[in-house]
């Protein structure tokens, strides 16, 4: 299951329905997160000491790269969904990783994803 920045930054702040969602999802399946949740992450750290716990924090977690086919995958995202449902860069670029990861997408956000055809979402 691919996780989305929102349920992270919940989690982060120690926000109990997130963290509890998190800790299921860890124990029953592979948990993986695009590196850019990740780097949506590291920007919202006010200091080192954030940091320090972020990086602590994800190590529980893959984080999938962006590689040649997500980039693919996302522009073709943008070029279909951007003018009719407003999908944004980080979106379809998350969008892209679970597609080609083929893992479900767990997001806050539905109204962000639901309209990608083939995006399997589960429900937080």
């Amino acid at each position: 299951m691919l996780i989305d920045s929102d349920i992270l930054i919940d989690a982060a702040r120690k926000d109990a329905k997130a963290v509890g969602f998190l800790d299921r999802a860890v124990l029953s399946a592979n948990t993986e997160v695009s590196v850019v949740s990740h780097m949506e992450l590291v920007v919202g750290c006010r200091n080192r000491r954030e940091l320090e716990a972020l990086d602590k924090f994800m190590a529980r977690f893959t984080v999938i790269a962006l590689t040649p086919g997500i980039s693919s995958c996302a522009l073709e995202l943008l070029r279909k969904y951007r003018s009719s449902h407003g999908l944004l860069i980080p979106d379809a670029l998350i969008a892209a990783s679970a597609l080609l990861e083929t893992e479900p997408l767990a997001t806050k956000n539905r109204r962000d994803f639901v309209f990608i055809d083939g995006l399997e979402l589960v429900e937080y």
